[in-house]
């Protein structure tokens, strides 16, 4: 038992060797420490998923990344139909339609002073910097815009329906609902009412009841039914799950249904020891069900702006089987 505990022994780093990125990863298998066998573990599973003709594959992520630069490699993981549905959070809607309709997103710092920020009228996230004006301001006039078109069609609407309608009207490139829409990609939001788009919708309706119009109407259930044929039609299941909150919650908990995911990469920055939801690692989702006790799973504890293009410059060129 001690012989197979030793057998693989820490390696060097080669750097001589390296060439790209993944050269540097592919190293990460045996350099011992800490996160990197873990990277080079789910580069591994992903490219695994990927070329299983029988998988469909959720990706899910939480609103503060589409906040930074990584919304264009989500924009591109989308382009390449890597991923067959996306679910999120009502935040990465806002973050979308803000910079997609010209609201500029700064890079500032974790240490800068909120109450000076707040006088000047910018919202801190993190260490990005977002003048007040090119958030809600851009959001709610965008809405209402897209939402006095719509009610005329129809007065009921599902959310992923509605989020494929902003789809079809942005220009940008980098836009992940823009990307959604032109795959094909359905983009499911449960809790799509807590964000300012959520608000709009609301704010929206209030002006309508105003003037005696028709107001729109949310139908999640549909969603939920949309999200049941996907997983029910599915032979395998594999999960990119990238934060915690609803957005990963929902993915397993639909998975739970199929018999549990039979990939699953976690990426996150929470930890296990509260008891959290979103610190919970991959073998605790075992033991509800919602990941199978044979998966091909890894956790990654660390930053997504730093990972997640380590592990997308490693897989992008890998031919999808589906």
């Amino acid at each position: 038992m001690r012989e197979k505990i030793l057998e693989k022994p820490v390696k060097d780093l080669e750097l001589d060797s390296v060439l790209t990125v993944k050269d540097l990863v592919l190293q990460f298998k045996n350099i011992g420490g800490f996160m990197a066998s873990k990277v080079y573990q789910s580069v591994e599973i992903i490219e695994k998923m990927l070329r299983d003709s029988e998988c469909t594959i959720f990706l899910s992520f939480t609103a503060n990344l589409i906040a930074t630069g990584l919304r264009s490699i989500f924009a591109e993981i989308i382009k390449k139909r890597f991923i067959d549905a996306i679910i999120t959070t009502g935040g990465s809607i806002d973050h979308d339609i803000a910079r997609s309709f010209g609201g500029a997103y700064y890079v500032g710092d974790f240490d800068y002073d909120d109450i000076f920020l707040k006088e000047l009228n910018i919202h801190r996230l993190g260490s990005v910097l977002i003048p007040f004006e090119n958030y809600g301001e851009i959001i709610e006039k965008k809405v209402h815009q897209v939402l006095k078109e719509l009610v005329l069609e129809k007065n009921e609407w599902s959310p992923s329906e509605l989020l494929k309608e902003f789809g079809k009207r942005i220009n940008d490139p980098n836009s992940l609902l823009r990307a959604a829409y032109k795959a094909g990609i359905p983009i499911f939001s449960p809790g799509l009412l807590d964000s300012a788009f959520g608000t709009a919708i609301y704010t929206f309706n209030q002006k309508q009841r105003f003037k005696n119009r028709e107001k729109i109407h949310l139908n999640f259930l549909r969603d939920m039914e949309k999200i049941s044929e996907i997983v029910f039609s599915s032979e395998k299941l594999g999960g990119v799950i990238i934060g915690g909150g609803i957005s990963k919650h929902h993915v397993i908990w639909w998975a739970q249904f199929k018999g549990g995911l039979d990939y699953v990469i976690y990426i996150t920055t929470a930890v296990e020891w509260d008891g959290s939801l979103s610190g919970a690692r991959t073998r605790e989702a075992v033991s509800w069900g919602k990941v199978k006790p044979a998966a091909l799973q890894a956790t990654i504890y660390g930053d997504a702006t730093i990972v997640l293009p380590l592990i997308y410059l490693c897989v992008r060129d890998v031919k999808r089987e589906k």
